[in-house]
Parts: C-alpha cells; structure tokens; sequence
C-alpha cells in the first residue's frame, strides 16, 4: 500500500468514527425530544429529570466530536472535499447539542406544569409537534448518512408546517388568557415550550441545509421557508 492510500485509508476511518459519534448524538437527541413531550404530558417528573440528565451525555459528544474533528484537519490535511465533510459533521454536531438544550428546557418545565391544569388539549398538541419535530430530525440525520439532498431538502420545507402548528398554539393560548386570566401562568410556561420545539425544528433544518451543502457544495439558495408571524419571532428561548 503506497503512503497515499494509507493517509485515505486513514482519513476514512477517522471520519466513520467521527460520524459514528454524530449518529449517537443524534439517537440521544431524538429520545429526548421525545421524551421530553411525553414528561409534560404525562406529568413524569422522573421522565423529565432524566432528560436533564442525559443532556450531559450529548454535551460530551458535541465537545469529542470538535476535538476529533480539529484533530483530523492538523493531521490528514484533508482536500477541499474531504474538509467540507469535516466542517459540515462540526456543524451538524452544533445544531444537534442545541437541540438537546431546548428538550432539556422542555423538562425543565414539567415540574411547574405538574401544579396546574393546561387548557384545552394544548398538551396534546404540543406531543404533536415534538413528534413532527422528531420525525425531521430523523429524517434529516437519515439524509446525512445516505447523503441525500432529495430528503434534506424535504425537512427543510417541513419546518413551515411546524411553524403554523406553533402559530395555532400561540392563538390558542392568547384565546385561554382573554377567555380566564387565571390561564395566564399555564399558557405563558406553555407558549415557552411552544417556542423551544419551534426552535429545535429550525436547527433541525439547518442540519437539513448542512446536507445539502455537504452533497451539493452549495447551501439552499432560496430563503429558509418560515411561517413564524407571531410577535415573538426573534425571540430566543433556548436559554439554559
């Protein structure tokens, strides 16, 4: 074997092990965002502390996957192809430790939501759109492994699905708090649920356009379809 298939041969391996890493973040991720739905449905506050305590695990593989990562570029000097794959798996690890932020903020608030009684079936909803949210996030990651821009571009036009199921919820909620202001308190810590899932379905989609890049070499020209016309729209919740 010449020196320079053993450098390929290498790069390639060091990149599988990388990717193996996203694909666990990504699994941790998706039970979490499921998991977290299901806590504030259920009321499981045992649920809801273990998702918070998982968020370590995904923490950890965002950190190794940088470090593997900064490690294959200083020592295979891989080509410009070769990099882009490199920097998108860094990017991709970004998004995906994001996302495990917002569910840990989901569980955070089961233990508030536990004291009281949502209105109308906003807890059912909200277990809709995590489930949405999950299935783009599966899809997104299955889109990276078979390097399928079709797929990728798919997720990323269903965000705006999941920005009309968070602009309903928000117009539900103005709804409970005119009708009772005694709803005021459940439907604010709701809404902040509302607008963590919302913000995991935008990372999800840039996972989505990191995909596309990666297999095209080119991002998404078109503007990111967004169908958030509440007055929050900036607004970032994802605080820890």
């Amino acid at each position: 074997m010449s020196n320079t298939q053993h450098i390929v041969t290498a790069f390639d391996r060091d990149l599988e092990a990388i990717q193996a890493m996203i694909m666990k973040m990504g699994g941790l991720v998706e039970a979490a965002i499921v998991d977290a739905a299901k806590s504030l449905e259920t009321r499981d506050e045992e649920l809801a502390a273990k998702v918070r305590e998982n968020d370590k695990a995904i923490d950890a593989l965002e950190e190794q996957v940088n470090e593997e990562a900064a490690r294959l570029i200083a020592l295979r000097a891989p080509t410009a192809s070769d990099l882009r794959t490199v920097l998108s798996v860094m990017k991709i690890s970004g998004n995906l430790e994001r996302c495990g932020d917002y569910a840990k903020n989901l569980a955070k608030r089961t233990s508030v939501l536990v004291q009281m009684q949502p209105p109308g079936g906003a807890a059912t909803s909200i277990r809709r759109m995590a489930r949405e949210v999950e299935l783009m996030m599966k899809d997104a990651l299955d889109a990276y492994i078979q390097r399928d821009a079709d797929l990728a571009e798919q997720v990323r036009q269903r965000d705006r699905d999941v920005d009309q199921m968070y602009n309903a919820l928000f117009r539900e909620f103005l709804t409970f708090m005119m009708e009772d202001p005694r709803n005021i308190t459940s439907c604010m810590h709701l809404h902040f649920i509302a607008k963590n899932i919302e913000r995991v379905g935008d990372h999800v989609t840039s996972i989505a356009e990191q995909v596309i890049y990666l297999v095209t070499g080119e991002m998404p020209e078109e503007t990111r379809p967004k169908e958030d016309r509440t007055p929050y729209t900036s607004y970032e919740s994802g605080q820890t």
